[in-house]
This record gives C-alpha cells, structure tokens and sequence, in this order.
C-alpha cells in the first residue's frame, strides 16, 4: 500500500512498482489508508508523513498497535529528529524524497523478503532456540523473552538480535549490521542503526543505560555482552 497525498508522485511511484510484478493499493490520506489497511491486509506499506486527515506517524502507530507488517517511511520531512521519531514508533526504515526509484524497489522487494523469512518458521515444529543469560529467542516462533516475560518484537529487532546470539563473541560494525540485515549498501545510515538498537535495548535490559545483553564497543560497533 503506497500513501502519499501527491497524487503526481503517486501515480509514478505506483506504476514503477506496477511494472516490477507488484500489486499496488494506494491511499491519498491517513484516513482512507487505515481503512484499506483493515480490509486489504498488504504485505508492506510505504508511508508519507505529510498527510490530510491524519498525519503519517497517526497511522504509523495505529498499524503498529495490531501488526508487524513492514512499513517504510517516504517524506521529504528528512531531519533526525523526524527519522528517530518515525523508526521510534517502529517503523522499518526512512527513505527521504527525492529518492531513485531503484533504490525504493530494491528496499520494498528486501523488506518483503525479510517478512516471508519472519513468518516462514511458524510452520516448523522442530523447536530452535538461542539462550543468553535469562535471555531466550525462539528461531520458529519468532519471539523473545527476559525472565519467562514475553517480548514483542519488531522483525529487524528479531534479526539483529538473532545477529548478536548466533555470534556471542563477534564484535558487528554499524556498516556490517545496517548490511546483512537491512540487505543494502550502508551510506552512513548510523541513526536508523541508532534507533533499533535503542529500541531493542529498552525491551531486554533491566536498565537500558547500563546493558548487559547489547554491549557498545566504542569506535566500532556493537556485540552481546559477556556472561
């Protein structure tokens, strides 16, 4: 589902992803892209901002409180408070206008690869899990708990956390990190690395100031913490 108020943009955005195989929904405000969302069910949603009725970040948190569907966030709004604040509310990723339209279908067609993989293994009976500390990943169920307390997480929260457990000794770049689970070239993207790292803290750690799970390696990147 594309939303964006500039239907000029929108009709472009649409027939470029129309022409790579895609099935296109498109929504002109935030009103009208919650109701196609509850009766359609899309696969991802790329999401303006700058909204008539309800702003992009309203729809944002409303899709948020029911699904983990990728969301990507385009707007011409490209400042770091706006891309903290939007990946904050549990957005995907953040591609600010102008932007190439390779570049869009390239993350579009990665997003929605990372989501079949995310709901892939409810299937499976085999059961898979990583263990660190009072820290369990369950690799079928797609789920995290602290302590027997579930924890609801996001699917690049999932991954990077998946990232840091099956590798408990190796220190991740945030180049290496934004690579092998955003599946793109990093162009110095170090807030959206920033913000998931934040988010995924504020759910494991008793005290996210001081973690024991997510170490920060200074001048270099991020590991799991030592037992």
């Amino acid at each position: 589902m594309l939303v964006e108020d500039d239907k000029e943009i929108s009709e472009l955005v649409a027939s470029h992803l129309q022409q790579e195989n895609f099935r296109v929904l498109t929504a002109f405000n935030g009103e009208e892209a919650l109701v196609i969302f509850r009766n359609k069910e899309p696969d991802l949603i790329l999401l303006d901002l700058m909204l008539p009725r309800l702003s992009g970040m309203e729809v944002l948190k409303e899709v948020r409180a029911t699904s983990m569907i990728p969301i990507l966030i385009i707007s011409a709004k490209g400042n770091e408070m706006d891309k903290a604040l939007g990946l904050g509310f549990g957005a995907d990723d953040y591609i600010s206008k102008p932007f190439s339209m390779i570049e869009l279908t390239a993350r579009v067609q990665a997003a929605i690869r990372r989501a079949t993989q995310y709901t892939s293994g409810n299937n499976q009976t085999t059961s898979q899990t990583l263990n660190y500390l009072e820290l369990t990943l369950d690799l079928n169920t797609f789920s995290a708990e602290v302590k027997g307390r579930h924890i609801q997480l996001t699917s690049k929260e999932f991954h990077i956390l998946k990232l840091f457990m099956s590798n408990p000794s190796r220190v991740f770049t945030k180049e290496q990190i934004y690579h092998l689970i955003w599946e793109d070239d990093y162009y110095g993207n170090e807030n959206v690395i920033n913000v998931h790292i934040r988010r995924l803290r504020e759910k494991v750690e008793e005290n996210p100031s001081t973690p024991k799970y997510i170490q920060t390696i200074w001048g270099i990147g991020y590991k799991l913490g030592e037992k």
